[in-house]
């Protein structure tokens, strides 16, 4: 068996590979990204020896090549940070939806037992009460979510189209160690490291059902091993906290003043709380494994831990 994950340097897709090491150790595990500010080598230094790492582009047919033949593909290749997304929406629509396009190519050529496309939450747009299912209609508010819906319609196109089986997850919002500083839990923790003020978009009252990473490898591996091919899967924990509540449990974990909290212009096209059902991931027998008080208390002391890792990042002024 080989199993080839794109866009596996970055968040979680290095935690997903580090889990597949564990989970599958037989396996070949062939790991494809294209390195950008948030894909880096050291999300996969620990696991670096049991894997095979190819530097490419999903976009670039020559650079998927490289991976030869694979059974199963897992992509999480993609560009995600909804501000950029706004400034820059280009390069968005050309890696989420164009690299797909191109993978999808790839994985008929090759006739794979499965193929996975990462998806997210944000292509239901946002709900005022009451949860997501997957079977309703996607209404994305940001080029971001616009180009991951636009994704997820083009590879069940091929699963209709060339019977390829193709599979997707819609994850709530993840958090855990190796996530790049410029999403709210990363830049909240490393902001009250250093006693700067914890910047919160308007009144901070906007809810995200939070995730832990871990959690969602457990339920991605679910969704490939037990998932039926057509199908989605939302994979949330039912950890719906306001961005401004974030803030106070990260000040909190590390014994900080919530005078440090600041609230800025709130960001355009905002949506107010995400909120999907897990049922029918449930009923394949996952359900998440960390409770969201000690998932919060691990990851802050993953960062005060690791400052190897996103000192760097702060010393370039890339945070």
């Amino acid at each position: 068996m080989r199993f080839l994950v794109t866009g596996g340097a970055g968040f979680i897709g290095s935690n997903f590979v580090r889990y597949l090491v564990e989970k599958y150790p037989d396996t070949e595990i062939v790991v494809l990204d294209k390195l950008t500010y948030a894909g880096r080598q050291e999300n996969l230094a620990d696991v670096r020896k049991k894997i095979t790492f190819i530097k490419g582009d999903i976009c670039r047919e020559g650079d998927i090549k490289k991976a030869g033949a694979c059974d199963v593909i897992f992509n999480f290749a993609a560009e995600t940070h909804v501000d950029r997304s706004i400034t820059g929406p280009d390069l968005f629509v050309k890696t989420d939806v164009l690299g797909t396009c191109a993978l999808l190519n790839y994985a008929r050529e090759h006739d794979i037992s499965r193929y996975i496309q990462i998806s997210t939450d944000e292509v239901y747009g946002s709900i005022r009460s009451g949860s997501f299912h997957e079977t309703d209609i996607l209404d994305p508010s940001s080029p971001y979510s616009a180009s991951k819906a636009a994704a997820e319609h083009l590879a069940h196109s091929y699963f209709r189209t060339y019977d390829l089986p193709v599979i997707t997850t819609r994850s709530s919002n993840n958090f855990g160690p190796y996530q790049y500083p410029e999403k709210l839990i990363p830049v909240l923790i490393l902001k009250a490291l250093s006693d700067q003020p914890l910047p919160i978009y308007g009144t901070g009252l906007n809810v995200r059902d939070w995730l832990y990473v871990g959690d969602n490898c457990t339920g991605i591996d679910a969704a490939y091993s037990r998932g039926i091919p057509g199908e989605i899967y939302n994979l949330g924990a039912g950890n719906e906290r306001t961005n401004l509540e974030i803030a106070k449990i990260i000040l909190s974990v590390l014994h900080k003043s919530e005078d440090l909290i600041t609230f800025i212009q709130d960001r355009a096209g905002h949506d107010f709380r995400y909120s999907i059902s897990s049922e029918k991931i449930r009923s394949l027998g996952w359900s998440p494994s960390h409770p969201f008080d000690e998932a919060m208390a691990r990851t802050v002391e993953w960062y005060v831990k690791n400052s190897w890792w996103w000192k760097p990042l702060v010393l370039a002024g890339r945070s």
